[in-house]
């Protein structure tokens, strides 16, 4: 378990992970996947597990109406977990400190991460103007 929400880990596929994302749409997957493995990163990538739903009114303590109810087929998963195998990983330290680069070989910035731009830029740092 982490010691603070900034630094996740799972075990993806029965591999210790340092979560990078959770909840991603498939676009989100391969943007991240490029990136991450461009820097060297293994990256992992599961399903998420469905949403839990609480039982509609008039459903018994197990979510069953009291007349039978038939069985749902199970439906691939529509967002996907993102980690690395690299338990040291933190994707806001990896950010803001400037350590990841696109293959373009810019530093990849908070906007590019974010998908807000469609080229990463390198941008002195406010610190230094």
């Amino acid at each position: 378990m982490a010691i603070n929400q900034n630094h996740l880990f799972e075990e993806l596929n029965g591999i210790k992970c340092s979560i990078v994302e959770k909840n991603v749409p498939p676009a989100r997957v391969e943007f991240l996947r490029g990136i991450l493995e461009y820097n060297g990163f293994t990256v992992v990538v599961v399903g998420s597990p469905p949403p839990k739903a609480a039982p509609a009114p008039g459903e018994g303590a197990a979510g069953v109406p009291a007349a039978a109810a038939a069985p749902v087929a199970p439906q691939a998963p529509e967002t996907f977990t993102v980690g690395v195998t690299d338990t040291m990983f933190n994707p806001v330290n990896a950010i803001f400190g400037r350590l990841l680069r696109a293959q373009d070989g810019h530093v990849v910035t908070l906007a590019y991460w974010q998908q807000k731009e469609k080229e990463s830029h390198d941008e002195v740092p406010y610190f230094e103007k």
